[in-house]
């Protein structure tokens, strides 16, 4: 797709992404939603970038130019959209924003009435509105015109759900965030506070320009750090909208994606919550974490790279927790998308249900050395196909055999081929990984 990736509509503000093209957005969904029986309704909400209040704007503006209801819960979390979609009925909902991406960039997420990603479907037809393939659309005109409401309660609706699914009380814990200067700045620490913990937060001051600046999950050195500063129990660190969480123990050591899978795993399995005993992951996840669920008596069902292929399988199956490595947690009993905060919550519910520390909750888990090196290549389909790599990626795979594996894909939204090897020895990811890096290179492969 042209505008379009696996992560709705995503680029530089105003450069890829205008403000001509959310007002086109809103134009396109409000009457593509339009209801003649009943007034639609639609939530927008935002991350903290400087861009968010004019993309805020020109949406609103095409959507009540076409009729529709627009109810602005302004500075939240994507999960919390999701979530206010489903339980106070809205017709779609828009979240603008762009992740862990730096302030510079933004994006408009379309979420559907199920709170899921929108179709596919739907999005070319968006793209072709925009490139004019579609005609004019018509405009709302006297009564039939939208309002826009300030929905700020949202925002306490959510927070009160969230509060409300633990069971366990936080006093004398001591938890340490890291906010992204983000979503979760809103959100995470008055949840915390309320019940019961001791909270320490960094990165807690969003000026519209620091999101994601050298602090979140993709900086988990600062939470590590100040874990240990300020003797916390545990750390979080969440992205720029707040749909992924990375954790840190009383030690500073990284809990990983993998490792959360592999706590809330053991312990909704305990509770007789995980549905057939099964976890679902991608492709990406360490075979450490595969070992460690044979242990525990733990399935495990592996999807394309992408939260919403995880999402997908869970649906299909009737799952109750898969992820990623990179934190994109969904706990379906709870949640159709990953929520960062839902996942903190999950893991002090398993630290207070179990009555150890995070450290002690891992043990079984050992995750092997893994190296993940990008290629920026001129043609991804002629690298892949290209026979000298293929029997570069054969002969390392047989040299790995049953102690490591390799990972050779291309990237969905980049001209990038991905190469990750995971081997016992951080010598053996390097040396593995850069003789399938020095094949593409040599056939003159990189751009």
């Amino acid at each position: 797709m042209k505008y379009f990736g696996t992560d709705g509509f995503r680029g530089e503000a105003n450069v890829d992404l205008t403000a001509k093209h959310a007002f086109q957005v809103g134009r396109f969904l409000g009457n593509y939603f339009y209801d003649e029986k009943k007034k639609t309704r639609v939530i927008i909400g935002k991350d903290t970038r400087l861009s968010g209040y004019m993309y805020e704007t020109a949406l609103a503006a095409g959507l009540t130019a076409s009729g529709v209801d627009v109810y602005e819960i302004h500075v939240t979390s994507t999960p919390s959209i999701s979530y206010l979609i489903r339980q106070e009925r809205f017709d779609f909902g828009i979240m603008i924003t762009a992740s862990h991406n730096p302030y510079t960039d933004n994006g408009i997420k379309v979420i559907n009435g199920q709170g899921q990603k929108l179709e596919e479907e739907i999005e070319q037809q968006i793209e072709d509105y925009i490139d004019g393939k579609i005609g004019e659309l018509p405009y709302a005109t006297g009564e039939k015109l939208g309002r826009c409401y300030d929905y700020t309660d949202g925002k306490v609706i959510y927070k009160a759900y969230l509060k409300n699914l633990v069971t366990h009380p936080f006093d004398g814990k001591v938890v340490a965030l890291d906010l992204a200067n983000g979503s979760a700045s809103r959100i995470a620490g008055d949840i915390f506070r309320r019940l019961g913990a001791e909270v320490h937060e960094i990165y807690d001051k969003p000026d519209g320009m620091n999101i994601n600046r050298h602090c979140g999950s993709t900086h988990i050195e600062k939470i590590q750090s100040f874990v240990k500063e300020v003797g916390a129990d545990v750390g979080f660190a969440y992205d720029g909208d707040a749909d992924r969480c990375l954790a840190v123990d009383e030690n500073g050591d990284i809990i990983t994606g993998d490792h959360i899978m592999y706590v809330c795993g053991k312990y909704l399995k305990q509770k007789g919550r995980l549905k057939d005993d099964v976890v679902v992951t991608t492709v990406m996840s360490n075979m450490g974490l595969y070992k460690a669920f044979d242990e525990a008596g733990i399935k495990y069902e592996q999807t394309a790279v992408g939260d919403k292929y995880v999402c997908a399988n869970m649906m299909e199956n009737g799952y109750t927790l898969g992820g990623e490595q990179s934190g994109h947690v969904i706990f379906m009993e709870n949640a159709v998308t990953g929520d960062g905060v839902l996942t903190s919550l999950m893991i002090m519910e398993a630290m207070l249900e179990e009555d150890k520390k995070l450290s002690e909750l891992t043990k079984g888990l050992t995750i092997f050395p893994q190296l993940l090196v990008n290629i920026r290549v001129k043609d991804k389909v002629a690298a892949m196909e290209d026979p000298d790599v293929l029997k570069a990626a054969e002969e390392v795979s047989e040299r790995l055999g049953d102690s490591g594996r390799l990972l050779l894909r291309e990237s969905g939204t980049e001209p990038l081929i991905r190469v990750m090897v995971e081997a016992e020895t951080d010598e053996l990811c390097s040396e593995n990984v850069y003789k399938i890096i020095d094949v593409l290179k040599a056939k003159g492969h990189e751009e």
